[in-house]
């Protein structure tokens, strides 16, 4: 925050207005996107407008003049709206939107304490001109010209950039707007579309203009401010989190009660002096100890609520996400939300943002069609993605839908052998659903060239890599020309998991249990071999093994001959791949809580973190999506074709 707020009370006045501040302009962009699509709205209009009256009034009363006069210059063009002077026009909205960017960058300048480099005369000049159209076009243009009202403000936008730039090389003019975007403003000349959530547009209709260096920052921080939200390090405001009073209500009982439990075993233990009933005394111990453990579990679920967030604070950058890159692509595209109230932990809501992101950039760029591509393969030309959110058991599931082209195995094959990321062979031997999945790879793309949405082969890279950060899963539902759905797997919390342990001699490990699908008791004889790689027929199924005691090099113990004589198989599960990991045995299940490895060991693959046990053992959590993602990397080489060879196949040795 800015060293300028010296004062503590003030201090803790402009924290609270940065999170308001914040809270309203991510609300704002929801209300514009259905603005544009409800232009008659009443009530959304006097909403929007008393939201925008509402963070002028505040930041004018601590001083912020700043973002008072952009405030002031958006507020006397939407109350033109408001009042019926003007018609929300795309056109309108985009300019407005810019407004709405640049004092994002101005309350994260008050925020960090940092100067944001915001054309604050330029956005001003721009809502100033778009506030003459409106009262220009109010008293001159009659109802049946109102059409042509879009291509007449910007026109009157590019003779006010004419003027403003006559320093322009002879003979270059502004090209008019593709059909289907809106102009953007008088800086730059051409009249485009900003990209998601950035002030300034980011292409150009016209590569002879040059962008200042300071509207490419501008447009920087904005994109960070925007599109991505909460980040980590961003902010203070990251670091706080509102709270229901109820929610906090409950815990202070609970506390309460643990305070009784907790003197209750302290008055036990001190009084043994003349203890004669012992067996009486065991009992009172123990009563106490079921009642402190029922009060923890209950204070544990409830301070666990207590960093519970809705998903909305994520999906709700989205809707503007969307229609800025579906007006830039010259698409039309309609997001649809349900489940927005699904509540997620903190942790793990700061952590979603980004594989959201970039699938949903990958629906709208690979996935939907244009417009008159749809309408020749009989589809309605406005395309539909669509997120879903909903509790499953532990797990909150996140569905990401769309009714595009879908995925085809065949291009997906053949990208993947011209890029050298598999052979010919390889290729051939793959599922569909495991040819599929190869866009997850670093730096696989389909796409024909790279833009500034996608085709670096990144993106579906950072989604898996964060989502198994998690102890997540991610799975691709796809059908040729009828669309794809990405299914995202969550844990309801990343601190406090239910585990499995597992023995490998004298070593223990744990599991997550959300990832264990079952355990089986096996024999050596059990064990089939295939092309140099473990294998267990299980009902039918062909099931890859891996020994942790291999994996993770632990020594053998007693006489050492080696395995004993009955082991156990836990088959995990990540996504739709299955794998079987051999133990010697399975002691007990635990609660668990995670706990980091630190820097020096933070960087070994297949381990999650590490708890401490009841009996004071620190035990290694495995990351179960690693050691699949590892074996599956190891052994394609020499097993390509496990998940193709039959039972019987097998049993026959061949």
């Amino acid at each position: 925050m800015s060293e300028g707020f010296d004062n503590d009370e003030m201090k803790e006045i402009v924290q609270d207005f940065l999170q308001e501040a914040s809270e309203m302009l991510e609300g704002l962009d929801n209300y514009f996107v259905q603005l544009e699509n409800n232009p008659e709205d009443r009530t959304l209009l006097n909403e929007i407008f008393r939201t925008a009256h509402s963070i002028k009034g505040s930041a004018g009363f601590i001083g912020l003049n700043r973002i008072v006069e952009v405030a002031h210059h958006a507020e006397n063009v939407l109350n033109q709206l408001r009042t019926g002077n003007m018609r929300a026009e795309p056109a309108v909205i985009d300019i407005i939107l810019e407004a709405m960017d640049a004092l994002k960058v101005l309350v994260n300048e008050v925020r960090t304490g940092e100067q944001a480099d915001v054309d604050i005369e330029g956005i001003n000049m721009k809502l100033d001109l778009l506030l003459q159209w409106g009262e220009d076009t109010h008293t001159e243009i009659s109802p049946e010209q109102e059409g042509a009202s879009d291509g007449d403000m910007a026109a009157a936008v590019r003779e006010e950039q004419a003027l403003d730039h006559p320093e322009a090389p002879q003979g270059e003019t502004p090209t008019e707007a593709p059909p289907g975007t809106a102009p953007s403003a008088p800086v730059p000349p051409p009249l485009t579309p900003p990209p998601p959530s950035a002030p300034p547009p980011a292409a150009v209709s016209t590569p002879q203009v040059v962008r200042p260096a300071a509207s490419r920052e501008e447009a920087a921080n904005a994109e960070t401010a925007a599109q991505k939200g909460v980040e980590g390090g961003q902010g203070e405001s990251d670091q706080t989190i509102r709270v229901e009073i109820g929610r906090l209500d409950s815990v202070m009982n609970l506390v309460g009660e643990l305070v009784l439990g907790r003197n209750r075993l302290v008055k036990l233990s001190g009084d043994i002096d003349g203890i004669t009933d012992f067996e009486r005394r065991i009992k009172e111990v123990a009563e106490a100890i079921s009642q402190l453990n029922r009060v923890t579990t209950d204070l544990q679920t409830a301070v666990i609520k207590t960093r519970m967030q809705p998903i909305k604070k994520v999906l709700g950058k989205f809707p503007r996400m969307v229609r800025d890159l579906s007006r830039k692509m010259g698409k039309s595209i309609r997001l649809e939300l349900a489940g927005e109230e699904t509540e997620l932990d903190k942790s793990v809501i700061e952590e979603i943002g980004d594989p959201l992101v970039h699938i949903i950039r990958n629906s709208i760029d690979h996935g939907i069609e244009m417009p008159e591509d749809r309408v020749v393969q009989g589809k309605d030309s406005e395309g539909v993605v669509r997120i879903s959110a909903y509790q499953e058991g532990n797990s909150i599931v996140i569905e990401i839908a769309d009714d595009g082209r879908g995925i085809d195995p065949e291009k997906i094959r053949r990208k993947a052998v011209e890029k050298g990321v598999i052979t010919e062979a390889d290729a051939q031997r793959l599922t569909d659903s495991e040819a599929v999945n190869i866009i997850f790879m670093p730096g696989f793309s389909t796409a024909e060239k790279v833009t500034d949405v996608s085709g670096r082969g990144v993106g579906m890279d950072v989604v898996r890599t964060n989502i198994n950060k998690i102890n997540g899963s991610v799975d691709i539902q796809t059908q040729k020309g009828a669309g794809s759905t990405f299914v995202i797997r969550l844990p309801l919390t990343i601190a406090i998991i239910q585990a499995l342990m597992v023995s490998i001699g004298a070593e223990t490990y744990a599991i997550p249990l959300a990832s264990v699908v079952e355990t089986v008791k096996i024999t050596e004889k059990d064990i089939k071999t295939l092309s140099g790689s473990e294998v267990l027929n299980l009902r039918q199924q062909v099931l890859p093994l891996i020994r942790l005691r291999d994996e993770f090099k632990v020594p053998h113990v007693g006489d050492g001959s080696g395995v004993p004589e009955g082991q156990y198989v836990v088959v995990v599960q990540v996504g739709s791949k299955n794998l079987g990991l051999v133990v010697d045995s399975l002691p007990y299940q635990e609660e668990v809580v995670i706990k980091s490895m630190g820097q020096i060991l933070s960087g070994i693959r297949g381990l999650a973190g590490a708890t401490i046990t009841g009996d004071g053992r620190v035990v290694i959590i495995l990351d179960v999506g690693e050691i699949l993602q590892d074996v599956s990397l190891r052994t394609k080489k020499r097993t390509p074709s496990i998940d193709t060879v039959s039972p019987e196949r097998l049993e026959a040795g061949v």
